[in-house]
């Protein structure tokens, strides 16, 4: 390691621009396979001869498992360094999408979707935390901005690469493509990286990981499924009870605790506390609107599933360009006025899909969707420097794995609400035939789109408000 970076400190390339490379490249793969997935749902029911219900469990098992040991990884990144964690999760990742393209049955897909979930959570779980280390405060910032690009590129190639897939290829490249991004991603990374020291008399709290892996996995699975099984249905309900209980078990194990898996101390932090629940809720507004538009694009516009993948890149291509910029700027003049801007700005632009019709054309779909991500990209990078500025060097996994499980929750969540919104305003979203929608139905369509995004425009609003209140009380040292 020390070799490679004096070679690029003597070729004029700062060694931690390197490490942000490689950690942005493995990065890219999570977003990417979750936004494409969705789109050759209709090829993977059609070829394995399925039902939407059982397929529809490609993308949900993936969702699940990636949060469900999100803060175990970061917790082990903090105690074994998070170089192992981050290329285990790579090499993992890149071998299990191997495995769902040569899938030989819907349920074998299923089996390796969780795996490769499992494998992403460990790449997502520490990714910031090596940002954070590597860069120092006055920087950290503009570095977390750049990372943001990876992340759009991901989320806004996603549905266009998977039109295109689905278009002219086989479904199984949709999985294929991820290999010679993690090959070359796993070879920099362990390359650059830099090892990170293991702490000796270090612990891991085993029942603490066990009650947030019961927590998790049964609250995501209640808000992802509860709306299909009925949300006071007894599978529901059972849900529900098992993460209050694991909720409650979990905060007392952990207050009790001497080395606790997520450290509550850290919840004092005023910046810590609600610069965390901000990133919860602008994901949930966020996907919110990464949901319920391609409905509208493919059955109200009738777009083809190419054309709504490049209408889709409206945002998160917004969000490239400012989210660098965004991060810059906080490292100038600080996160909290930034942070809220942002919220105010999506939440504005969230309001203005809600005024789409059966009428409008893709261009004024892009351009307000082009807001949101502009409001979006302003947002997540200062706000994330705020929440991993907080925490002392020893707890940047842990705090890293808390961003990344926000994030994962807050899909879930902006899912299920705009999805409850959407399917009780407007009956016919959730019929058998909402591609052949009739005059009358397409008014009632458009008018639950139309609350849904409001839901989405008031979700973004009180995340303005949550990070009004991330301040510092001492300045960062």
């Amino acid at each position: 390691m020390a070799n490679d970076n004096a070679q690029a400190m003597n070729k004029g390339l700062d060694p931690k621009w390197l490490v942000l490379g490689a950690v942005m490249l493995g990065s890219l793969m999570g977003p990417l396979d979750a936004s494409i997935v969705n789109t050759i749902l209709p090829e993977i029911t059609d070829f394995f001869q399925t039902d939407v219900s059982i397929t529809q469990w490609v993308p949900t098992v993936y969702l699940l498992t990636i949060s469900c040991l999100i803060l175990l990884y970061g917790r082990l990144g903090d105690m074994l360094g998070y170089k192992k964690i981050f290329i285990c999760g790579l090499t993992a990742f890149t071998v299990t999408s191997i495995l769902c393209g040569f899938s030989q049955s819907v349920w074998m897909l299923i089996a390796f979707r969780a795996l490769q979930g499992l494998a992403a959570g460990m790449m997502m779980s520490v990714s910031f935390a090596i940002i954070t280390s590597t860069f120092p405060p006055r920087e950290r910032g503009r570095a977390l901005g750049i990372y943001a690009i990876s992340i759009a590129i991901g989320l806004g190639i996603g549905p266009t690469l998977g039109g295109a897939i689905a278009e002219y290829l086989n479904w199984r490249y949709v999985f294929f493509v991820n290999v010679p991004i993690g090959i070359c991603a796993v070879a920099l990374g362990s390359h650059v990286i830099p090892k990170g020291d293991v702490k000796p008399g270090q612990r891991l709290d085993v029942p603490g990981a066990i009650a947030a892996f019961a927590f998790l996995t049964s609250f995501l699975l209640f808000a992802n499924r509860g709306g299909d099984w009925g949300w006071l249905s007894a599978a529901s309900i059972s849900l529900i009870a098992v993460s209050v209980i694991s909720a409650t078990a979990f905060i007392q194990i952990e207050r009790r605790a001497k080395q606790p898996m997520l450290n509550l101390e850290l919840f004092h932090s005023r910046v810590f506390s609600f610069a965390s629940l901000s990133a919860l809720i602008n994901f949930m507004a966020l996907y919110a609107l990464v949901f319920i538009t391609p409905f509208y694009l493919a059955f109200v516009l009738k777009y083809s599933i190419l054309k709504v993948g490049l209408v889709m890149v409206a945002s998160p291509v917004a969000t490239l360009i400012v989210a660098p910029l965004s991060g810059m700027l906080s490292d100038r003049i600080g996160s909290r006025s930034l942070a809220v801007s942002g919220m105010i700005v999506c939440s504005i632009g969230m309001f203005l899909l809600g005024g789409l019709d059966a009428n409008s054309n893709s261009f004024d779909v892009a351009w307000r969707l082009a807001v949101c991500g502009i409001g979006s990209g302003m947002f997540q990078s200062p706000n994330n420097s705020a929440v991993m500025g907080s925490v002392p060097p020893m707890r940047l996994g842990i705090a890293s794995g808390v961003l990344a499980a926000m994030r994962n929750v807050g899909m879930v969540l902006g899912i299920a609400i705009a999805g409850a919104v959407l399917y009780n305003l407007a009956p016919v979203a959730a019929s058998g035939h909402i591609g052949q929608l009739t005059g009358s139905e397409v008014d009632e369509f458009v008018n639950g789109l139309r609350w849904a995004y409001t839901s989405g425009a008031m979700m973004a609003g009180i995340a303005a408000i949550t990070s009004l209140f991330a301040v510092r009380r001492r300045p960062e040292s």
